[in-house]
C-alpha cells in the first residue's frame, strides 16, 4: 500500500492524499491551495500530475473548508465520476461553499479582464477560473452522506468510520481499514482537529486504540493558544477602545465555523453584561447560509450553545443580528462611520465583501480590525498581522491607520498541547506518523515534540508530491 502526498505537505492548504491499496485508489480530501499569487498555479497543477483522476474509486472528505474540499469540482472536470463520502452537515455546507468559490473565481477573472481593458493593457495572462459554477454543481451531485460512527464499506476490503473532529460543523477524523491480502492495515487521518473546551461544537472524539499509520495536522503544532478567558478580555477591550474612539469594529471571519463562534461569544458577553447591547451585521451570504445550516444541525452543538441560542431568540433587543443579503445593503454599511460591528468573509481577507469594508475602514484611526483566525502566508490578512502600513486592495494603495487587534484564543485548530493529547489516545504508538497541514516550522517543531514528549520515533514530514510505501 502506498500514500501519495499532493497537498498540505510542508504547508497548510491544499489537503489531498492519495491512498493506493494495490486494488483500489482513493483520495482523502481534495483541497484548494490558498495564500497569494503562486497558489493559483499550484491549484492548476495539483490534479494534472501524479495520478489519473479517472482511476480513482472514491473520495473521503473530512470537512467543508475550501482548503480541504475546494478542488472537488476540478477533480470532476478532469474526469472523476465516483462517490464522494462525507457527513450530512458537510454536504449541506458544501452546497453553499463550492458554488460560491466558483462564483468568486468567475467574478475575479471578469474584474481583471475589465481592469486591463480599461487601462488598455493586454488581456493575455489573466488566470482562468479553476472551475465554473456548473462544474461545482456537478461535484455536489456526487456527495453521499455518512453518519458519525457508521461503518462505511466504499469498496471490497475497505472499511471507514467518520469520527467527530470538533473543528467545524460536520468535521471528521477518519479511521480506515484496508485489506491488502494479509492483516488489514489501519490508517487514521486526523483531519483538522478542534480545540477542546471551546464553545459551539462538541470536543473532538478520541482516536481508535491503535493504527498502523496516522496522518495528523500541525497548523498550530509549534504554539499554545491563549486561554479563552484572556481572549475574551481582549475582545471586550477592543470593543471599549473602538466605542470610545467612535469607529467601527471590522471582523474578518471564515463563513463556516468562525462566524458562528464569534456570534456565540458576542451574545454571551452581552448576556454577561461585559459589553453593551449591540447590532451586528453579518455581511456574507455564505456565512448567513452557514449559520442557518448550523441551526438546522443543533444536535451536533454542545449544550451551552443550545441554551445561548434560546436566550438570544428570547432577547433580540440585547443582540440584534442582521444578515446582509444584497449588494446594495452591503454598500450602505460603508456609510456607517461609527458603532458598526461587521463580520464578513473571507477570513484571510483575500476575497469577498470584507475587502470593501477594509478599504473603507483601514485608513481610519478610530476603527479596529479584529483578526480572529489563522492567516496563511501571502494573504492580505497575514500582511495586516505582520504590521504592513500600506496594502493593495482592488488595485489601490490603502494606508493602514486602523488598529489591528489579533486574538489568538479563537482558533478552530488544536494547539500543540491539544494535538499531543489527541495522539496520546492511541494505546500504543503507530508504526508511522506523518505530520501534515502545517507551515514547515510548525510541522518540524511538532514532530520533535512528539518524539520528545510521547517517545514516538518513526515521525516523518512528507514532501509535496512524494510517495511512501507502508
Amino acid at each position: 500500500m502506498r500514500l501519495g502526498f499532493f497537498g498540505a505537505a510542508g504547508e497548510v492548504t491544499g489537503s489531498c492524499t492519495l491512498v493506493d491499496s494495490g486494488t483500489h485508489r482513493f483520495l482523502v480530501d481534495c483541497g484548494m491551495f490558498q495564500g497569494g499569487a503562486e497558489a493559483h498555479g499550484k491549484n492548476e497543477r495539483a490534479l494534472n500530475f501524479g495520478f489519473d483522476v479517472r482511476k480513482l474509486d472514491f473520495v473521503l472528505l473530512t470537512h467543508a473548508h475550501i482548503d480541504h474540499a475546494g478542488l472537488l469540482p476540478r477533480l470532476v472536470m478532469l474526469g472523476f465520476r465516483g462517490p464522494i463520502y462525507t457527513t450530512a452537515a458537510t454536504r449541506a455546507l458544501l452546497e453553499v461553499l463550492l458554488p460560491d468559490a466558483a462564483h468568486i473565481q468567475e467574478k475575479e477573472a471578469e474584474w481583471q479582464l475589465r481592469n486591463r481593458r480599461r487601462r488598455g493593457r493586454s488581456e493575455r495572462g489573466i488566470p482562468a477560473p479553476l472551475y465554473t459554477v456548473a462544474q461545482a454543481l456537478a461535484a455536489l451531485r456526487l456527495l453521499q452522506p455518512v453518519d458519525y460512527g457508521e461503518l462505511l464499506r466504499p469498496a471490497d476490503g475497505i472499511g471507514v468510520r467518520f469520527r467527530d473532529a470538533g473543528h467545524i460543523l460536520g468535521s471528521a477524523s477518519l479511521e480506515i481499514s484496508v485489506d491488502t491480502g494479509g492483516r488489514p492495515r489501519k490508517l487514521v487521518f486526523s483531519g483538522d482537529l478542534g480545540m477542546p473546551d471551546r464553545p459551539v461544537l462538541e470536543d473532538p472524539s478520541p482516536p481508535p486504540p491503535e493504527a498502523d499509520a496516522v496522518l495528523i495536522e500541525s497548523t498550530y503544532g509549534n504554539r499554545l493558544h491563549r486561554p479563552l478567558p484572556e481572549t475574551l478580555d481582549e475582545i471586550v477591550a477592543a470593543f471599549a477602545r473602538t466605542q470610545a474612539a467612535g469607529g467601527n469594529l471590522i471582523i474578518p471571519a471564515f463563513a463556516v465555523g468562525r462566524t458562528q463562534e464569534i456570534l456565540y461569544i458576542l451574545a454571551d458577553l452581552v448576556r454577561q453584561g461585559r459589553i453593551r447591547p449591540l447590532k451586528v451585521y453579518v455581511d456574507s451570504p455564505m456565512a448567513s447560509s452557514a449559520t442557518r445550516i448550523t441551526l438546522d444541525h443543533q444536535a451536533l452543538l454542545d449544550a451551552p450553545t443550545r441554551e445561548l441560542i434560546a436566550w438570544q431568540a428570547a432577547h433580540p433587543e440585547k443582540m440584534a443580528i442582521e444578515f446582509v443579503a444584497d449588494v446594495e445593503r452591503s454598500r450602505q454599511l460603508n456609510d456607517i462611520l461609527h458603532g458598526a460591528v461587521i463580520i464578513s468573509a473571507s477570513g484571510m481577507c483575500d476575497a469577498g465583501r470584507i475587502k470593501y469594508h477594509l478599504r473603507e475602514n483601514l485608513p481610519r484611526r478610530e476603527s479596529t480590525v479584529l483578526i480572529a483566525g489563522f492567516q496563511a502566508a501571502g494573504t492580505l490578512g497575514r500582511r495586516l498581522v505582520d504590521g504592513a502600513k500600506l496594502v493593495r486592495i482592488f488595485g489601490e494603495q490603502i494606508p493602514v491607520r486602523a488598529r489591528i487587534c489579533t486574538v489568538g484564543g479563537l482558533s478552530a485548530h488544536a494547539d500543540q498541547a491539544a494535538l499531543l493529547h489527541w495522539l496520546s489516545g492511541f494505546h500504543q504508538p503507530p508504526a508511522r506518523l506523518f505530520v501534515m497541514h502545517g507551515e514547515a516550522s510548525a510541522s518540524a517543531d511538532f514532530a520533535e515534540a512528539v518524539r520528545r514528549q510521547l517517545g514516538w520515533h518513526d515521525v516523518a514530514i512528507p514532501q509535496p508530491g512524494s510517495f511512501v510505501s507502508l
